[in-house]
């Protein structure tokens, strides 16, 4: 069916192929990717439009001697494709199917796994010395787009890297997004001087010559600053002035251009960037017309780019926080929200609509957009502060040293908490519970589904003393009725009876409460079930009433079982109620991989059939 990529197994397959033969290849690459992606969904516009600097990359280098670091993965997926994962491509993100991002478990051309933003270039950067101090003589290239560009750490890795001068390569996958649009002639004149071989041999040579003194650097100085005028509007000049060599900018998606490019720079010496210009979603037209829907458009019609929409059952959490987020903006002007560059997935884009001068989208900044939080909220504001889970573990000090430090209220609203799907492990918000749980002035709660989510947010906004998080799922709720209902007011700390019976107790948090009352009730009178919305502070006044009445307390989290809900309640039976037994239910001590939701909370035993089998355990060891 494809002329050229159904002989490539390889990249070695690459390297007899001419330019218009790569150029078909190209084309051949995103057809099969849009293909694929219909059917098994994916993140598809970034890697449509890093098709020709993959390939062009595999063509030039000698991978996997050589190796490319990708940022975030989302670019990668040609380069799975090329380097023997075509057939296996059709199986992305589905279980027993290959990861969606980067990884070294999966393949040897994958260097450095990814699944974050913003760290190629440290990674890249540590695989060049780890190189050259082992005496290899491989070469090593960042592959970092310009969302990524915006993260702290990437601006760490940029500074060490020109301090360090070690033999990387740092390709910055530039969409248009956040630097200036410049492609003109004489950037491309200055790319084939700068990496002439004659050019810096000369250089080199008149170096020598002049050696060290008062003529050499004025000589240098002037060179300096004329480069830097050539290269201003660009944007390189940022680059030159951290130390690297800068190259570009360069059209990303000519095929003959890239591989001049990296031919040119491959033997160049020392830390060097090159920018090039790409359209993201290139060669697909809806993914072009609308980049942002189609960064992960879900599974659609290939043929017309008709987008298949799922089944929604109930509201998703996103979308009730983004509604009640404009319900407390419009009857308190102190509400503000912040995203670190999530508005559509977080559920913003409302409240950015209704409210502009109140809505900042600090860009893929988790650290910045907790101190910067912190900062309103010392200026009286109340902040709203949407981070996905795992993300928020890139802001941990933050939260710690400015925000629950100072005992400011900020509310931390953590999105895709406990098991996330087809994302995977790097994506999967397992250990919230635990690691904020142990934050002095800290309050941790959970909502059982949308409508506690929002008396939640409610009582947040009336909260003294410290940040307030919110941690709620991926996805659908419960289908509570919640916008036209009265806010049911939730004492802080303080835990919800739900079910009573003896001898076992199910001690729950999030939505792990509904399926704990499924499995509860095929065994009448036997069992209760209890919906502690706050790990911290814990309803200890509940719990010790539960240890006197029950032989058996099984605690139940979406979240890592060390340290959380678990940890919590065992160390209050520890020392108050010895005799108890404690069994928890929760995410095991590994690293989950991608499957849908319901597969991975099956795996984890909390879904309602796992609830009950251990209930049927306790209930025979009681007898």
């Amino acid at each position: 069916m494809y002329e050229l990529l159904d002989r490539i197994n390889s990249p070695k397959d690459l390297k007899g192929l001419n330019l218009k033969e790569l150029e078909q290849l190209c084309g051949e690459l995103r057809s099969y990717m849009v293909e694929c992606c219909a059917v098994t969904p994916g993140h598809l516009g970034a890697s449509l439009g890093a098709v020709e600097l993959i390939v062009g990359y595999h063509y030039v280098f000698d991978s996997p001697d050589d190796k490319i670091v990708f940022d975030v993965g989302h670019q990668a997926y040609a380069h799975k494709i090329l380097t023997g994962r075509r057939e296996a491509f059709r199986s992305l993100r589905t279980e027993g199917g290959i990861s969606g991002f980067p990884r070294r478990d999966e393949s040897p051309y994958d260097a450095f796994g990814a699944g974050h933003s913003s760290t190629s270039i440290s990674a890249a950067l540590g695989l060049a010395e780890a190189a050259r101090l082992q005496g290899r003589h491989e070469k090593v290239v960042a592959l970092i787009g310009d969302g990524a560009l915006t993260g702290g750490l990437a601006f760490e890795g940029l500074n060490n890297a020109a301090a360090s001068k070690a033999d990387v390569l740092i390709i910055l996958n530039d969409n248009g997004i956040s630097i200036e649009r410049d492609n003109g002639g004489i950037h491309s004149s200055l790319l084939r001087l700068t990496t002439s071989h004659k050019y810096n041999a000369l250089k080199n040579k008149v170096w020598n010559m002049m050696g060290t003194g008062a003529a050499r650097n004025r000589v240098q100085r002037w060179i300096r600053s004329a480069k830097s005028f050539l290269v201003r509007k660009s944007g390189g000049d940022i680059f030159e002035a951290m130390g690297l060599r800068y190259f570009g900018p360069i059209n990303g998606n000519d095929i003959a251009q890239v591989v001049e490019a990296l031919q040119r720079l491959k033997n160049l010496d020392g830390p060097r960037i090159l920018h090039c210009k790409t359209v993201k979603g290139k060669g697909y037209a809806p993914a072009e017309a609308d980049p942002v829907t189609w960064h992960a458009p879900g599974r659609f019609n290939p043929e017309t780019g008709e987008r298949i929409p799922g089944k929604r059952p109930a509201d998703r959490y996103q979308d009730v926080f983004g509604q009640v987020l404009c319900e407390l903006a419009e009857k308190d002007d102190r509400v503000v929200g912040i995203t670190p560059a999530m508005s559509a997935g977080s559920g913003m884009t409302v409240f950015a609509e209704k409210f502009p001068s109140r809505f900042f989208d600090v860009g893929i900044e988790e650290e910045h957009a907790a101190t910067f939080a912190a900062g309103l909220a010392a200026g009286g504001l109340r902040p709203f502060c949407a981070i996905y889970s795992s993300f928020s573990q890139r802001a941990y000090d933050q939260i710690i040293h400015d925000a629950a430090m100072q005992r400011l209220p900020v509310v931390f609203c953590f999105d895709r908490a406990g098991v996330v799907g087809e994302d995977g492990a790097t994506h999967q918000g397992s250990f919230d519970l635990a690691a904020y749980r142990a934050i002095p002035n800290v309050t941790v709660s959970a909502p059982r589904d949308e409508a506690e989510l929002r008396s939640l947010m409610h009582a947040a906004l009336q909260h003294e003393g410290g940040p307030f998080i919110i941690r709620y799922p991926r996805g659908c709720g419960e289908g509570a009725v919640w916008k036209d209902a009265a806010v049911v007011p939730i004492p802080e700390g303080k835990a919800e009876t739900l079910l009573e019976g003896s001898p076992v107790a199910v001690v729950a948090i999030g939505p792990s409460v509904n399926r704990a009352l499924e499995a509860a009730a095929k065994f009448p009178g036997k069992v209760s079930v209890y919906n502690f919305r706050f790990l911290k502070p814990l309803d200890e006044e509940t719990l010790a009433a539960i240890a006197r009445t029950h032989t058996h307390i099984i605690t139940m989290e979406d979240g890592c079982l060390k340290g959380g809900l678990f940890g919590a309640v065992s160390e209050f039976v520890a020392e108050h109620a010895p005799g108890v037994q404690v069994k928890g239910l929760g995410i095991p001590d590994e690293f989950i991989r991608h499957a849908s939701q319901a597969a991975q909370r099956s795996y984890c035993g909390l879904d309602a059939e796992g609830v009950e089998k251990i209930l049927k355990d306790c209930l025979r060891i009681s007898k």
